[in-house]
């Protein structure tokens, strides 16, 4: 039997690790596996522009083209639960196309609403989507709307398979998920910094061309048309705003009182340390008085 040496255990540890360099290490957990997948036709319906969109065994296929883009929305609000859906996103140029899956009390708080958004920002040939994960309160609809915006460009190709994108939100925290990996966790500071009120929830496919990519220098170029999203897998569940009977908020985690384990918090790390491309606490050029969670 041959000796291994210590030069070749060197090698296969760097081999190793060097392997796992491009992919997050496991969060040990799946939440999205404590929820039952939701049927669309009794969880959703049709916010706008049915005539672009289509269900095919509890797929659904929205598109944008140069006549309209389409939504959807939940039947019911919530006030607080876990929501997720795997997507498959539109390949080659789509600068301008934002792909959204999104809670939002705008319909009964318009110009004062919050919203916690997932937003896959369009891009050009040959670079990668950015997703766009954020959180405002109580907007106030006059151009004054602090955004608190967190970017990433992920470790795979969302265009060649569907991926599981969710939100959990409790009333201590919000933790963004791909495929079951914490991305971002956003924690309740204060009642003025977090969103307390019912939401529903949503998806969409619009032209943003103003700001979507590369803060507008891209625009939407409709001889690519139809930009196509695709939404399956959906899982939701939660305390709903129309029972008054005690509910338990759900967790991102084993424990029941919310919060990440060491694992999870492991590869939250590991994701935005190599795939977060933008931070609005790390923004010098933003007024952080208005945004006092990213003190300390």
């Amino acid at each position: 039997m041959a000796l291994i040496t210590p030069f070749a255990i060197l090698f296969f540890m760097l081999m190793a690790s060097s392997s796992n360099a491009y992919w997050p290490p496991s969060p040990g957990y799946r939440p999205s596996s404590k929820f039952r997948p939701v049927n669309f036709y009794r969880g959703f319906r049709n916010l706008w522009g049915p005539q672009h969109q289509s269900i095919d065994q509890n797929a659904l296929t929205i598109w944008l083209d140069s006549s309209s883009g389409s939504g959807f929305k939940s039947n019911r609000p919530f006030r607080s639960g876990y929501f997720g859906a795997s997507i498959k996103l539109h390949p080659g140029y789509t600068a301008g196309v934002i792909t959204a899956f999104y809670l939002s009390n705008n319909e009964a708080h318009p110009g004062f609403h919050d919203e916690v958004d997932i937003e896959f920002l369009g891009t050009t040939f040959g670079k990668p989507y950015t997703l766009q994960t954020n959180v405002y309160i109580r907007g106030s609809g006059d151009g004054t709307i602090i955004g608190r915006e967190m970017k990433f460009h992920l470790w795979f190709d969302p265009t060649q398979n569907f991926h599981h994108y969710a939100i959990l939100w409790s009333p201590k925290e919000i933790i963004f998920l791909v495929d079951d990996i914490p991305i971002r966790r956003y924690p309740r500071k204060s009642a003025e910094t977090f969103p307390l009120r019912p939401m529903w929830l949503y998806g969409s496919i619009w032209d943003a061309s103003s700001w979507a990519t590369e803060d507008g220098k891209y625009k939407a170029d409709y001889r690519y048309q139809p930009f196509v999203a695709k939404y399956t897998n959906f899982r939701a569940g939660g305390c709903s705003a129309y029972t008054s009977r005690r509910c338990r908020p759900v967790s991102a985690s084993p424990y029941r009182s919310g919060g990440l384990t060491r694992r999870q918090y492991w590869a939250m790390r590991w994701v935005q340390k190599y795939h977060m491309v933008y931070n609005y606490c790390q923004d010098h050029k933003r007024d952080h008085k208005l945004t006092p969670e990213c003190w300390g």
